[in-house]
């Protein structure tokens, strides 16, 4: 194929050759990039930014932890945890994607998908050490205090039981706790639908985004903000979802109340999606051409490492 025939280049195209197309790391890197490119309401996009985290981070980070994640099955689940999170932070100084790395390190470790609860089945007192290590590093907003398990205190010898304990709070406590079943029977479902029906990957994103959140109300806004709060966004997250033919009009008004007059960051619902955009990227259900499609519009940010 000539040079002039080539698609153009996107973000993916500054792995390390360690990640090749498919692996392990190019589908977390892929599925980071995927999840920050969509203009979902309320996260940070191309177009959109926050004080403390821009669109330029999230590209750096997801591409940072692409060799780690590469060489998950190789490794220990909190190793792999922890050297995710010093990667992020080397390219960024800030916490771009600590729940991207709890969801998606133990996809990475397992054979296939599903195989999941025998990875957090096997974790050890050393995996607790380093995946709250990782956690401290990453220095988590709204995390809060519990009288067992304080993120300030040691670090617990059962990790899944300390996850269970922040389950009713934190939706990805939840799943490391009881499986990453609702995992699969919502955002994956809800993706892989609207990709099976030829939407938009980007539109198919922010639908799911929407979905989830109408579904669950998102836990960062909740610890955050009160549940109230974030049983209202869900409400609202369902109406434009209702709104039929115009939902993407109605997006951008829901967008804006999540801006302002305060910052209503669904960012634990933006962390399921790129769990479930790594579960269809690995399996082939979301092809490299339409990655491509979806990613080669977008400028490469300045900052992204070369």
């Amino acid at each position: 194929m000539s040079i002039d025939r080539q698609p153009p280049a996107t973000a993916l195209s500054l792995l390390p050759p360690e990640c090749p197309p498919g692996g392990r790391g190019w589908c977390a890197a892929a599925a980071s990039i995927l999840e920050a490119t969509a203009p979902k309401p309320g996260n940070v996009h191309p177009g959109a930014s926050f004080d403390d985290l821009a669109y330029a981070d999230l590209v750096a980070a997801g591409l940072a932890i692409a060799p780690v994640m590469e060489r998950a099955a190789r490794r220990s689940l909190g190793g792999t945890i922890l050297a995710a999170v010093r990667a992020s932070r080397a390219v960024t100084g800030s916490n771009a994607n600590l729940g991207i790395v709890l969801l998606i390190a133990p996809l990475a470790a397992a054979d296939e998908p599903h195989g999941v609860d025998g990875v957090l089945d096997r974790l050890t007192a050393a995996d607790a050490a380093d995946v709250w290590q990782a956690i401290a590093l990453a220095q988590p907003g709204g995390m809060g205090t519990s009288s067992r398990d304080d993120l300030r205190g040691p670090a617990p010898t059962d990790l899944r039981a300390a996850m269970r304990q922040a389950a009713p709070h934190d939706t990805i406590a939840r799943l490391w706790a009881e499986g990453y079943a609702d995992l699969f029977a919502g955002p994956v479902h809800d993706l892989a639908t609207d990709l099976a029906a030829d939407l938009p990957v980007l539109d198919a994103i922010i639908r799911c985004q929407l979905r989830q959140l109408a579904r669950e109300p998102d836990t960062l806004i909740a610890r955050r903000h009160g549940t109230a709060v974030a049983a209202d966004v869900s409400r609202r997250a369902a109406d434009v979802l209702a709104a039929g033919s115009d939902w993407r009009a109605a997006v951008a008004g829901f967008d804006a109340t999540l801006r302002a007059p305060r910052r209503l960051n669904p960012g634990t619902t933006a962390d399921l999606v790129a769990a479930a955009l790594y579960i269809l990227v690995h399996d082939g259900r979301l092809p490299r051409d339409r990655i491509d499609g979806a990613l080669s519009p977008i400028p490469l940010p300045s900052s992204s490492p070369a």
